[in-house]
C-alpha cells in the first residue's frame, strides 16, 4: 500500500527527529504532501531530504502563535489545502516538582499545551473550507498516569487529552476529527533527560519490562503507524479518543 494519504496535505510538528520525523516520512510514503515543522533547522532539513519533493521544511517554535498561523497559511498556499495536522512537537523537562523554575513551567505549558491549541486553532478554518480534516495530538501515557519527576509534564499531557476531546465534540458535525496518541516509552531523545534521573538510559532499558510489559522501548515508526491510521480515511468513525500505544504499560 502506498496511497492511504494520496492527495492529502499534512502538517507534522516536531518533524526534525523521533516520532515526528518517522510520521512525516510515513505520511509521504502513503502519498501525502507534508509540511515539516521543527525548531531544529538541521533536523527538519534532514527529514525533508529523506522525503524529497513532497516535503517542505519550516523552522518554527510552536509556542509562538504568529509563527503557527504563518506556517499553517503557507501550507495551504503551497499545497492548495489542508487535511491533516499532527501536533507532535513537545518538551519533557523532568525534575523535582517544588524545585521547578518558572521557566520550566512556562516552557512546558507553552510548547505542549499552547502549541497544540495553536496548531488546532489555525488549522480548523482551513479544514472547514475543505469540508473536514483530521487533527492528531501527541499526548503521552503520562496524560493518563503519573511517573516520578514528571508532574509538570504530566499536567501538560493531561491537558492535551481533554483539549482533543473538546475539539472533537465541537466540530464533529463539520467532519473535523480530533484524536490523541498516548505513546509509552519510545526510543527518542525527548526521554533521555528523564532516563538520567532514573539511573541512566542503559538502566531503564535493562529494567524496562518492569513497567512496559512488552519488554522493550517503542520505535518511532510504530507510533507513526498509529498516526497514519488517524490521518487516513480508515479512521473515519474515530474522534474524541486517545489511542494508547504503550507496550502494555497502562494495562497493569
Amino acid at each position: 500500500m502506498a496511497d492511504r494519504l494520496a492527495g492529502k496535505v499534512c502538517i507534522v510538528t516536531g518533524a526534525g527527529s523521533g516520532i515526528g520525523r518517522a510520521s512525516a516520512i510515513r505520511f509521504a510514503e502513503e502519498g501525502a504532501r507534508v509540511t515539516c515543522v521543527d525548531v531544529a533547522p538541521d533536523g527538519v532539513a534532514e527529514t525533508v531530504r529523506l522525503i524529497g519533493k513532497s516535503a517542505f521544511a519550516v523552522v518554527a517554535d510552536v509556542s509562538d502563535p504568529g509563527l503557527v498561523r504563518e506556517y499553517t497559511d503557507a501550507t495551504v498556499a503551497r499545497w492548495d489545502g489542508l487535511d491533516v495536522v499532527f501536533n507532535n512537537a513537545g518538551v519533557n523537562l523532568p525534575g523535582i516538582f517544588h524545585e521547578a523554575s518558572d521557566e520550566v513551567v512556562d516552557r512546558t505549558l507553552n510548547v505542549n499545551v499552547k502549541g497544540t491549541i495553536y496548531g488546532c486553532r489555525y488549522a480548523i478554518p482551513h479544514m472547514l473550507q475543505r469540508g473536514g480534516g483530521s487533527l492528531i495530538n501527541t499526548t503521552s501515557v503520562n496524560g493518563l498516569v503519573a511517573e516520578p519527576f514528571l508532574a509538570i509534564y504530566a499536567t501538560s499531557k493531561g491537558a492535551i487529552v481533554m483539549l482533543s476531546k473538546g475539539i472533537a465534540l465541537d466540530y464533529a458535525k463539520q467532519k473535523i476529527r480530533c484524536n490523541a496518541i498516548a505513546p509509552g516509552w519510545v526510543d527518542t531523545p525527548i526521554n533521555y533527560a528523564h532516563a538520567e534521573m532514573l539511573g541512566g538510559l542503559a538502566e531503564v532499558y535493562a529494567t524496562i519490562d518492569s513497567f512496559q510489559p512488552i519488554g522493550r522501548p517503542g520505535e518511532p515508526r510504530e507510533i507513526a503507524n498509529v498516526a497514519l491510521f488517524l490521518a487516513s480515511d480508515e479512521s473515519s468513525f474515530v474522534t474524541g479518543t486517545v489511542i494508547v500505544a504503550d507496550g502494555g504499560m497502562t494495562a497493569k
